[in-house]
């Protein structure tokens, strides 16, 4: 299977991660922008050729996985690091409120029906860690969900990060390589880019006052990813950590670790037999031949 590539920002598999950790993980000053967007600039070029080779190999599936508090930039990150990849060989989905057919089943059965094919990348903007996330932080959500039972509420979310480990655990061991990015934006931060958002006419379809509720259980937020990273960061189905205040720091960073993860893969262009080349040959023939 797989196994992560390093980073400074890779949750380690201990249980042991805090979210302070973020904090001290030396970074670069905001003026280096134009150093950063030149960084991400070949690393996006690079992506390019590496999808490429995955989509011709046709064994692998990428899954891209990211969760953050709002405002912290997933929908620009996704837009930068994937500009330069072919879209017929990446499909983006972002989850939001589960429809009525959604609930109809279990919590793993929307993202699951979104799960890219071999040789395809697949980008999901939050995902089934919701359910252990939002929901958590909002347990009244489960009455919607009709559960047949319901353990403590310990219990569940345990049932359900278990659920996960074992799902991921599943896609990995068929071939799909799952990298998973949390954007840690700070509570300061996040206030900021929702006053830019109301002082900017052009933003203004961005922001809800729903945004501004949740900011009241930030600390309960903030428990409910500790726990998730740490029961579900895996050599597998890595999560990386990643400071958000810095936006083009944080865009080069996940750019590298999809192009190193990518790179770390035995996937090539498929070879042809000596028979098929000899084919070619004869193709070559009547093609020139043809007016």
């Amino acid at each position: 299977m797989f196994e992560a590539v390093k980073s400074p920002y890779l949750v380690s598999y201990d249980g042991q991660f805090r979210i302070s950790d973020t904090e001290s993980v030396p970074r670069p000053p905001v003026t280096d922008k134009k150093a950063l967007r030149k960084e991400l600039a070949r690393s996006v070029k690079k992506l390019d050729g590496l999808q490429r080779r995955l989509y011709a190999d046709n064994r692998h599936s990428v899954l891209l996985i990211f969760q953050a508090m709002d405002a912290a930039g997933k929908d620009g990150t996704i837009r930068a690091v994937m500009s330069g990849i072919n879209p017929a060989g990446c499909q983006v989905y972002s989850f939001k409120k589960p429809s009525e057919n959604e609930l109809d089943h279990d919590f793993l059965w929307r993202t699951a029906m979104r799960l890219p094919e071999r040789g395809r990348i697949g980008i999901f903007n939050r995902s089934y860690y919701e359910e252990v996330l939002v929901v958590r932080v909002h347990p009244g959500i489960l009455d919607s969900q009709r559960l047949p039972w319901q353990p403590p509420a310990d219990e569940l979310w345990q049932q359900r990060l278990e659920s996960i480990r074992d799902h991921e655990k599943h896609l990995a061991r068929n071939g799909t390589v799952i990298l998973k990015f949390w954007l840690n934006v700070s509570r300061e931060e996040q206030g900021r880019r929702f006053l830019a958002r109301l002082d900017q006419p052009e933003k203004h379809w961005k922001f809800s006052t729903g945004d501004v509720r949740e900011r009241g259980h930030w600390d309960a937020y903030m428990a409910a990813y500790e726990q998730a990273l740490n029961e579900t960061s895996r050599p597998w189905a890595p999560w990386y950590a990643i400071p958000a205040d810095n936006k083009p720091h944080m865009r080069a960073s996940v750019a590298e670790i999809i192009r190193s993860s990518l790179g770390s893969l035995d996937v090539s262009y498929p070879t042809v037999s000596d028979e098929t080349l000899a084919r070619f040959g004869e193709m070559r023939e009547i093609l020139a031949a043809d007016p």
